[in-house]
């Protein structure tokens, strides 16, 4: 049986790898963090009954509370034409904030899709799973998904002159 200090002790060591994958799954910085405490209050209940890997649990956990999330949210989210300007001087910052800007374009379910294959590097039967759909939809979310990130992060090609 596992122990609160144990607990304790998961969100000490790992909580800085769940915000990074919640910062995929949402837009806001904010939001990701307010989406792993959510996970961890929902997960601390539970604790003592968590075998095997409690961190694939609280991700679990992260993910179907994200679902739920947009599920609400849906109706009070409205794009808009053009995001503020952000100067970046670091090329791997400019890369992720580039990568995130893209995630969030993406509907929610493709977004979680392409972070749950490519960013946690899951199969596509355990995306399946955790999202509890069929197999098909997770290929098919992925690819769409895939393609638009494609197009977002595309180099324009210079006009010959």
């Amino acid at each position: 049986m596992a122990t609160p200090e144990e607990f304790t002790e998961f969100v000490a060591a790992r909580y800085s790898a769940l915000v990074r994958t919640a910062r995929f799954l949402v837009a806001d910085a904010h939001a990701a963090e307010d989406l792993v405490q959510d996970a961890l209050v929902k997960c601390v209940g539970a604790w003592p009954r968590i075998n095997g890997d409690p961190e694939g649990y609280v991700r679990t956990v992260m993910v179907r509370t994200n679902i739920s999330r947009w599920r609400r949210v849906r109706l009070r989210e409205h794009a808009v034409e053009h995001l503020p300007e952000v100067s970046i001087s670091d090329p791997d910052v400019a890369e992720a904030d580039a990568l995130r800007r893209a995630l969030a374009t993406l509907p929610p379910k493709q977004r979680t899709v392409v972070v749950l294959r490519h960013v946690e590097d899951r199969t596509e039967r355990e995306v399946a799973e955790l999202l509890g759909c069929s197999l098909g939809t997770v290929k098919s979310q992925c690819h769409a998904g895939l393609a638009k990130l494609r197009e977002a992060l595309a180099e324009p090609v210079p006009s010959p002159v």
